[in-house]
């Protein structure tokens, strides 16, 4: 089984996105960031239902991708056992300009799929699919459009 990083070198035209960072609150760790790194803000904090989790993005100047801070949202949020164990990298998001074919590249490659393209909260008419490489590791895909959160 081959890292995600290596299947998307061969697939649709991809770029890195944003890395997923989970924290507590998003509020207190952007303005840490802020302060500390030189990073600015670049979204409103976003509630996610469906994947149960506030996000807010920041990038620094004259980066080409974002880090998406996120912290559960409600008591059943998928993410409360994973910041309890410590986790704070969370995932790698690449932005694809064909979200089928990424994902079909990936799952013949051997990763695992943990979602199937749907909407993605942060992204309005954009669609994001979900995968697990073979140490564990979480994998985003984004469908490429034309807001103010897209790289191609």
């Amino acid at each position: 089984m081959a890292y995600a990083s290596e299947v998307m070198n061969r697939a649709t035209v991809s770029v890195l996105h944003h890395i997923g960072y989970l924290v507590e609150d998003v509020s207190a760790t952007a303005d840490t960031f802020c302060d500390l790194w030189g990073y600015q803000l670049e979204s409103e904090v976003i509630e996610d239902t469906v994947q149960t989790a506030r996000v807010l993005f920041l990038r620094q100047p004259g980066s080409s991708s974002w880090i998406e801070l996120i912290s559960p949202f409600g008591k059943k949020s998928k993410l409360t056992h994973a910041l309890k164990k410590g986790v704070t990298l969370h995932h790698l998001c690449y932005e694809v300009s064909d979200v089928e074919s990424s994902c079909r590249r990936l799952r013949e490659s051997g990763l695992f799929m943990l979602e199937p393209p749907g909407p993605g909260a942060a992204y309005p008419g954009r669609k994001i699919a979900w995968f697990m490489d073979e140490k564990g590791g979480l994998i985003e895909l984004l469908e490429s459009g034309g807001d103010s959160l897209t790289l191609l």
